[in-house]
């Protein structure tokens, strides 16, 4: 890509049948930490930043720094509110992305009472087209590991071809050496 990402253009918000899909906005920390608490055990062996429960306060920074990020094209959170609720169910992204080669990785969780409803999948699936169509992506990635079931179930669901897996890579929660599963989208390979 030739330019700074910072001038780039493209919606902040956008739908899926039963998701409305955006940027984080400021006020969202209080969203972002009642899912987190109703959520912390099952999230907890995934994701580094649930191992301490964060405050309201650690809650709102995070999203005030999602939302600086986002506007500077540096990292790319987005949150998932239900349409006919208005709850925040999930949070989503594009994450560690290459500009030039036009390369992103999504990264989720969704919160434990919406589980199991198919929201996540349907969440990728318009996220995947939103990186196509408005990023020119070549290619997604959804990396996870090789003991998360969930996010793997959730990968092969959204269409997600697993290309391999990267032995003794991470640690889980307890400290021990796990693999991770990379699993992709590529533009030339059936999207």
């Amino acid at each position: 890509m030739k330019g700074n990402p910072i001038l780039l253009s493209f919606p902040e918000t956008f739908e899926t049948e039963r998701l409305i899909i955006r940027a984080p906005q400021f006020g969202d920390g209080t969203l972002i930490n009642e899912a987190i608490s109703e959520s912390v055990n099952e999230m907890r062996p995934w994701l580094p930043f649930v191992k301490n429960l964060p405050t309201f306060d650690e809650s709102e920074a995070y999203v005030r720094k999602a939302r600086l990020n986002f506007l500077e094209r540096t990292d790319l959170v987005l949150h998932l509110i239900d349409k006919n609720t208005g709850q925040f169910v999930g949070s989503s992204g594009l994450h560690r992305f290459d500009w030039n080669i036009r390369k992103f990785e999504i990264g989720y969780w969704m919160r434990t009472s919406r589980t199991r409803q198919g929201l996540m999948t349907e969440a990728l699936n318009g996220i995947t087209s939103f990186a196509i169509n408005h990023l020119e992506a070549k290619r997604i990635e959804i990396r996870c590991s090789s003991g998360n079931v969930a996010s793997i179930r959730v990968a092969e669901r959204a269409g997600f071809t697993l290309e391999g897996t990267l032995r003794n890579v991470s640690q889980d929660d307890s400290g021990a050496i796990t693999d991770i599963k990379v699993f992709a989208k590529a533009k030339g390979y059936e999207y």
